[in-house]
């Protein structure tokens, strides 16, 4: 991912307005991770282990810090904020089991494209398939498209490139995600 971020800087590098921008999530601390959930951004996104035993939990590479989704939904509504941006990447194993949807759903303040996994994934599935959408999403950015449908087209192509290159399917899903009841009323 050192490569991807980096490829991400060279691009938006020498504009006054980045090209795309992408809130990146790798943090051990609680409020650094609150603080980006409720930042407005094309993309966020979350770089954790994904843990779903129990309930949607990012958990750091140290095992130091678990942090619940329930949590940051609950702490956001207090603030009054919510995830708003174009695109969740939740880039950790399981992130798109219908628990972490849910989870999700329940943090938003409107409509965005997620992208979770269907399987466990490490640093080569990642790469690959983070290099192919980030590829596509500047290809097509500013073609009359909202974040949103600019991240469902990206997504989609990453995940067509993913099964070229590697000749598996691709552990990566896109959806489209609406708020939940729960975040609706919380987040007026």
């Amino acid at each position: 991912m050192t490569f991807v971020q980096a490829t991400l800087q060279n691009i938006n590098a020498g504009w006054d307005e980045p090209v795309v921008d992408i809130d990146f999530v790798r943090s051990r601390d609680p409020e650094t991770v609150l603080t980006a959930f409720t930042a407005s951004c094309d993309v966020l996104h979350v770089m954790a282990h994904g843990d779903h035993t129990i309930t949607p939990t990012f958990s750091s590479s140290d095992g130091q810090t678990n942090i619940e989704l329930e949590d940051l939904g609950l702490a956001s509504t207090k603030r009054n904020r919510g995830i708003a941006t174009g695109a969740v990447l939740a880039d950790g194993c399981k992130t798109g089991t219908g628990g972490w949807q849910k989870a999700v759903r329940d943090c938003l303040r409107g409509e965005v494209t997620y992208i979770g996994t269907s399987a466990m994934v490490g640093w080569h599935e990642s790469t690959v398939f983070c290099s192919a959408f980030y590829g596509a999403l500047f290809r097509n950015k500013g073609k009359g498209f909202t974040p949103a449908e600019q991240a469902q087209d990206a997504a989609e192509r990453a995940i067509e490139a993913y099964t070229v290159l590697t000749d598996k399917p691709c552990p990566y899903k896109v959806l489209t995600l609406r708020p939940s009841r729960v975040a609706r009323a919380a987040l007026r």
